[in-house]
């Protein structure tokens, strides 16, 4: 077996091991960028990022959006130094159902003895004037959505009662037959973003009612704020908050996100589909079994580096420097005929990513500003689109 390493690498990578289910849909972001892209734009390009309107302040570093579906594009590649620069290029395209998210509430951090972020206070606001703004502003003149803006925050309501008992109480009395009772006052507002802070990060909730999935409870996730000073951070904390963020105030077209997820699960699999182990005939040196991988040793208390049988998919995975091609704020001059499959139509606002993502259909995703940018190349807007396959899916 000598140099085998040099004609049979290892299959699977040992970084992302253990390969088990992730613990919820909803992913956790682990790290968030020092940088946002904006202000990498102005650091890098300066007067010309200037002249094209980008400026550096405090934005949110993340915004969740749903999976709907696939489909292709004709773009012009803007790409420099290519072969095809300039000429007409075949491309997948991701559709991303991006509803507003609403600012529910806002926490500071202060760095404590050991040096690790502690949470120094927080301050809560209502959703019903963010979410009936929202729909008036984004929704009100699609017809095909069906719903009024009283039902809008019913099941929001509804729906955030059964994520969290401690912010909603059931009231028959009140006009959305919910009360949130986790309003904070207007001292506790002060407490929480006065004296030494290190950090600034919102509570932000998603929206499900108005995507095409059709369901009420929400995803309640941390997002940080990142740009500007932490007056500057703390300044734009309290103006967003208890109102609504669109995706086109957190991203621009043209630029690198990275997304955050869980995989499609697969379930129990053997090595040959977990890892692509090769499956020899069956001769003399393996005649007790096939698709098997043999002799392992024990591993006494360490982890295994064998490929063997287990969980498939279904894991928390992040993939880098995936690029944004167009946003805009009506989903249905994008969905496809007949709409997506197993998700349905693209009602309000709308990212289209190039190639691929993980996750099946409805799966939400966290979009976050680039924490590994490729510094060679930074856009200032997306590419001209040519053509977009409108065609139904169904039966491909």
């Amino acid at each position: 077996m000598g140099h085998r390493k040099l004609h049979a690498p290892r299959h699977g990578s040992l970084g992302v091991r253990p390969r088990k289910r992730a613990e919820e849909l909803t992913p956790r972001v682990k790290r968030w960028p020092e940088k946002s892209w904006f202000d990498i734009l102005v650091e890098r390009l300066g007067n010309e990022a200037a002249s094209q309107g980008v400026v550096a302040r405090p934005v949110l570093l993340g915004f969740p959006v749903y999976k709907a579906g696939m489909t292709h594009a004709i773009i012009v590649e803007d790409r420099p130094n290519t072969p095809v620069t300039g000429k007409e290029v075949f491309t997948p395209v991701t559709i991303l159902d991006a509803p507003p998210i609403v600012v529910l509430g806002v926490r500071t951090y202060i760095i404590d003895e050991e040096g690790y972020l502690k949470t120094k206070g927080e301050a809560w606001r209502s959703p019903y004037d963010a979410i009936a703004k929202a729909f008036e502003e984004l929704y009100a003149g699609i017809p095909l959505i069906g719903i009024s803006v009283k039902d809008v925050v019913r099941k929001y309501l509804h729906g955030l009662r059964k994520v969290n008992h401690g912010l909603v109480k059931p009231e028959p009395s009140s006009e959305y037959g919910f009360k949130f009772v986790a309003e904070s006052s207007e001292s506790e507002l002060r407490d929480a973003l006065s004296g030494e802070i290190a950090d600034v990060r919102v509570i932000a909730s998603t929206i499900p009612v108005l995507s095409g999935i059709g369901k009420k409870k929400p995803e309640i996730i941390e997002l940080k704020i990142g740009g500007g000073s932490i007056d500057e951070r703390l300044k734009y904390a309290e103006g967003i908050l208890g109102g609504y963020v669109r995706a086109s105030d957190v991203f621009m077209e043209g630029q690198f996100v990275d997304v955050i997820g869980v995989t499609k699960g697969k379930g129990f699999q053997g090595v040959v589909k977990r890892f692509g182990v090769k499956e020899l005939p069956r001769w003399h040196k393996h005649r007790k079994g096939s698709r098997k991988i043999g002799a392992r040793s024990p591993g006494f208390g360490t982890m295994s580096e064998p490929p063997q049988a287990g969980q498939m998919g279904f894991h928390r995975r992040t993939e880098y420097n995936k690029r944004i091609l167009k946003m805009g704020l009506n989903g249905l001059e994008i969905t496809i005929e007949g709409g997506f499959l197993h998700y349905g139509l693209v009602y309000g606002p709308y990212i289209m990513l190039k190639g691929t993502v993980f996750g099946p259909a409805k799966r939400m995703l966290i979009l976050r500003h680039p924490i590994r940018p490729n510094l060679r190349w930074l856009p200032l807007s997306g590419p001209k689109i040519a053509y977009l396959s409108l065609e139904s899916k169904q039966g491909i």
